[in-house]
């Protein structure tokens, strides 16, 4: 479980959240919302270990993530703004590249599906220097399917993905929370709309 107790960041002379507790267990999917500039990606951050608050704890399974670094990032899959994908290397290398740094089976045919399955067939033997944004976006999404992190913390994923795309992302969070795993995302597309088990967490902002 992830335990967040009393967190706190202030930026320059604004409080961007104050106070703010929350845990997410195991078979949960929760949704941070808030207007831009409440701090949903500072909070991500925060949680995923790159960035700092200014009071309050952070936990994971009872003990607090500061003393336990590795042990957490092995079990967390972090997509941000920044989607970690490596220029020079094709698709199909990116993927091959996370299994070894995650110590990952690289099983051939489950890195063709998974890159199929985020729209990328026929372009996996494609340098991502020469693949749009929202490409390069898809190369870091295929890794939802390989990874074997508990814990999934997603950063406004459903950028430059149609709504094909999202249907596809809707079935595969719901199948890692089924199976005990937890999502933790923002975005600013509607997703889960009649799906009950969504819990939101909402920030304030101006």
């Amino acid at each position: 479980m992830l335990d967040v107790r009393q967190l706190t960041s202030i930026r320059g002379e604004r409080v961007l959240f104050e106070n703010l507790s929350f845990s997410v267990g195991d078979g949960e999917l929760v949704q941070i919302e808030g207007q831009n500039g409440a701090g949903k990606t500072t909070l991500l951050r925060i949680i995923t270990g790159l960035g700092e608050a200014d009071d309050g704890t952070i936990s994971w399974n009872g003990v607090a993530i500061r003393t336990q670094r590795d042990d957490f990032h092995s079990d967390l899959l972090y997509l941000g703004h920044n989607t970690g994908v490596k220029r020079e290397l094709t698709a199909f290398e990116n993927l091959s590249f996370y299994c070894k740094m995650h110590q990952i089976s690289a099983d051939p045919d489950k890195l063709w599906h998974a890159l199929a399955c985020v729209g990328l067939a026929g372009r996996e033997d494609i340098p991502a220097a020469q693949l749009s944004a929202g490409q390069n976006r898809r190369i870091a999404l295929a890794r939802l399917w390989i990874t074997t992190a508990k814990i999934w913390v997603l950063d406004e994923p459903l950028t430059a993905i149609d709504k094909h795309g999202v249907n596809v992302l809707e079935k595969l969070f719901k199948n890692h929370v089924n199976n005990g795993g937890s999502v933790l995302f923002t975005t600013h597309q509607d997703m889960f709309e009649s799906d009950k088990s969504l819990r939101k967490i909402k920030l304030g902002g101006e």
